[in-house]
């Protein structure tokens, strides 16, 4: 089906010579005379792209921007004129015109911009296309796991993504923070609009605020041109604060202007520039621990913690590693061009009492190492070692279990599922006995909360006094 665009000009004669030099190019082509009929034919729906006139009788082009963006939000819109100024370029652009032609004006420089406006627009359907493919597949299809923690996990996100609160994601580097945000956004009513990031670890001080706020011409040494910020960026979609916890202390109280009034103020900029935005902050920090530090401000922690999304580390969630393997072997089967059907039960079993420092990211790094070194279809103990890069003596303590092969179907995996309990038991039970039964020291031995510890010690019948010493 050919693109539509729509020519808006008072000009009769103007208006045909346009349309048949469009119509010579393939392209489908309306007319309108006024703004306000040009306003009604977009908002009913069919036009790809506006090429509208700046002078006509009532409604004037400038003004009929907001209006034709009101109609349909994707909607390109290219500006004529024929008396041209600076002034007025800089003012189309502003109120969200794509492009500026001063009449007369060539039709090859036209066709050219016309169709990089209509790349955009296809683009720009693709990208909601495939967030609304995300968006059904819910959020148990996008993250693996069948553990009791990550259920919870997804159970959170299905009460959260359609709200349109602000929502805190927290845990330990690599456990999937920007996958969890990024699915919220896919769950969410703003699936279409952007999905932008800002690392605020990642960023040097100086430079951070502009990145966020935005910054006008001749703000500070450098400044060459006007820029937008993330939350200009974002606008009617999604702002990913990732480690927040490293927002510097004197920028906090302008981000929680920003949050409270949905504005922010571009560096040099005389005026407020209002914003639609859902904000989603990410950190591997403790924040409620840093607002009792004075190094993060309390009331915009209360602003950011409306929701709340724990990740558990790996650690925590072992029971979900023949998943992640069977997933991540896949991507490196494609990626590397291999055909590594699993881990074998020597490499599962080091797997299992590996403490993950780095969580699911180390993991998939791990595997992508071990199929670098593997050199059958099956990853071996001696391929994960040396992608762990242990020394030999640790090598040579690492148990060796019967474990069931990873990403081949098992045959019996209620086995494997025994194993991993009976396996965690040994594992408490010796981290009680080298802390003499005391169990915060136990649970730091594990790499576990004290509450997390109690819980299994229940699930598992462990009495601490009734062990030997």
């Amino acid at each position: 089906m050919a693109e539509r665009i729509l020519v808006v000009d008072d000009d009769a004669a103007f208006r045909g010579m346009l349309r048949e030099a469009l119509e010579a190019r393939g392209w489908e082509v309306g007319e309108a005379g006024d703004a306000e009929t040009g306003i009604r034919f977009v908002a009913e729906g069919g036009f790809d792209i506006v090429l509208h006139d700046v002078r006509l009788p009532g409604m004037d082009g400038i003004e009929a921007l907001e209006h034709l963006h009101r109609a349909d939000p994707l909607v390109d819109i290219i500006i004529m004129t024929a008396h041209a100024s600076r002034d007025c370029a800089v003012e189309a652009l502003q109120h969200g015109a794509y492009d500026y032609f001063t009449k007369p004006f060539s039709l090859g420089e036209m066709e050219v911009v016309i169709r990089r406006a209509l790349e955009k627009r296809r683009l720009q359907h693709e990208v909601q296309e495939l967030r609304r493919s995300l968006g059904s597949r819910g959020p148990s299809e996008r993250i693996i796991g069948q553990s009791a923690a990550m259920r919870r996990v997804v159970e959170l996100i299905e009460r959260v993504a359609p709200l349109d609160a602000n929502v805190l994601v927290t845990g330990e580097t690599g456990t999937g923070k920007e996958l969890i945000s990024d699915t919220i956004h896919a769950l969410s009513e703003r699936a279409a609009g952007p999905f932008i990031k800002l690392n605020c670890a990642a960023i040097p001080e100086n430079l951070l605020e502009s990145e966020l706020f935005g910054h006008e011409k001749g703000a500070f040494t450098g400044a060459a041109a006007a820029k937008k910020g993330k939350f200009e960026l974002a606008q009617g979609g999604t702002i990913l604060l990732d480690e927040i916890g490293d927002m510097p202390l004197h920028l906090q109280p302008k981000l929680l202007r920003a949050v409270e009034q949905k504005q922010v103020e571009r560096l040099g900029g005389a005026k407020p520039v209002s914003f639609d935005v859902r904000i989603i902050a990410a950190t591997n920090q403790d924040l409620a621990e840093r607002v009792q530090e004075k190094q993060f401000r309390s009331d915009l922690f209360y602003r950011l913690n409306v929701a709340a999304i724990p990740l558990p580390a790996l650690r925590e969630r072992m029971e979900d590693i023949p998943l992640l393997c069977e997933h991540f072997l896949a991507g490196i089967n494609r990626k590397l061009g291999t055909d590594i059907r699993g881990v074998s039960k020597s490499g599962t079993r080091i797997m299992f009492g590996y403490h993950w420092p780095g969580n699911v990211r180390q993991l998939a790094n791990t595997l992508e190492r071990a199929a670098i070194f593997c050199r059958g279809g099956v990853i071996t103990d001696e391929d994960v070692n040396m992608a762990l890069q242990r020394s030999p003596a640790d090598a040579a303590a690492a148990a060796q279990a019967e474990s069931p092969p990873i990403g081949v179907p098992p045959e019996g995996s209620v086995q494997l599922k025994d194993a991993l309990l009976e396996y965690e038991r040994d594992l408490i039970v010796s981290a009680l006995r080298h802390s003499g039964g005391v169990q915060t020291e136990a649970a730091k031995r594990l790499g576990v909360t004290p509450k997390n510890l109690w819980n299994k010690l229940q699930k598992h019948g462990i009495d601490p006094a009734s062990l030997d010493d």
